[in-house]
């Protein structure tokens, strides 16, 4: 009995397809990094995100580097890369590399930042983690399941590898289980920056594919093309009669 065409042409495949440019470097920086610190252990004290440290010392540059540590523990940098993967090289391809490094800088960075002004509030879930060091890309990932569930919200996820969620259910659970260790004492350091994640990922994404930041500048830009029509003394319609010959020029 001959087979059926349509049958003989099904293929299954695991994974968003060959790496994209962005997400590539990044893998690379971040295993790099990760094998170093493996031998040089003081790497995490210098660059680990302390928020004390940021408060007191203003090193800034570790709301930047904590992004490229990770645990001594391979489990950590392993679901980390593998969720950039699964998930940043769709974005990538759809967004286009420029776009997408800005996206993932500006959610872990502002991850960072948030984790740090949690740890000045006087409570004592938020005053554990003033002098705690805070390492991992995690803070960019949720911005990155965040914007996937944005513009996928029905599609399939496996939910701890056993049974398919939609997207957007996937994210909340795991925005609702984030919430839940933050404000437990004994949740873990990550989980603000976790939230602080998909807290800018979602304000970012508010503007269009421009994010918050192209708002900010249509807005200068419309001042400032306000400023120079008056200063310039600009009419709309041409120059009538009654407008005189006193007018500035220039």
């Amino acid at each position: 009995m001959p087979r059926s065409p349509r049958l003989s042409t099904i293929s299954y495949s695991f994974g968003p397809g060959p790496l994209t440019p962005a997400v590539r470097a990044l893998l690379y920086a971040n295993g790099i990094v990760y094998l170093v610190s493996l031998f040089y252990t003081k790497l995490i004290d210098w660059f680990g995100l302390v928020p004390a440290d940021v408060v007191r010392e203003y090193r800034v540059w570790e709301l930047v580097t904590y992004m490229f540590l990770h645990a001594r523990t391979p489990t950590h940098i392993l679901f980390n890369m593998l969720i950039l993967w699964m998930f940043g090289v769709e974005l990538e391809r759809m967004w286009r590399t420029k776009f997408f490094l800005k996206f993932y800088f500006t959610t872990g960075i502002g991850a960072g930042i948030i984790s740090v002004l949690v740890s000045l509030l006087p409570f004592d879930a938020t005053r554990a983690t003033y002098a705690s060091v805070i390492i991992g890309a995690s803070g960019a990932l949720y911005g990155l399941l965040l914007a996937y569930a944005y513009y996928f919200p029905e599609r399939p996820i496996l939910m701890f590898l056993l049974f398919p969620v939609p997207a957007k259910i996937f994210v909340a659970i795991l925005g609702a289980i984030a919430f839940i260790q933050a404000v437990d004492v004994n949740g873990g350091v990550a989980a603000t920056t976790h939230l602080g994640g998909l807290l800018v990922g979602y304000i970012y994404l508010q503007g269009g594919r421009g994010g918050w930041t192209a708002e900010i500048k249509y807005r200068y830009l419309k001042w400032k093309m306000n400023r120079m029509r008056r200063k310039f003394d600009v009419y709309s319609g041409g120059r009538s009669e009654k407008s005189g010959w006193d007018r500035r020029v220039h």
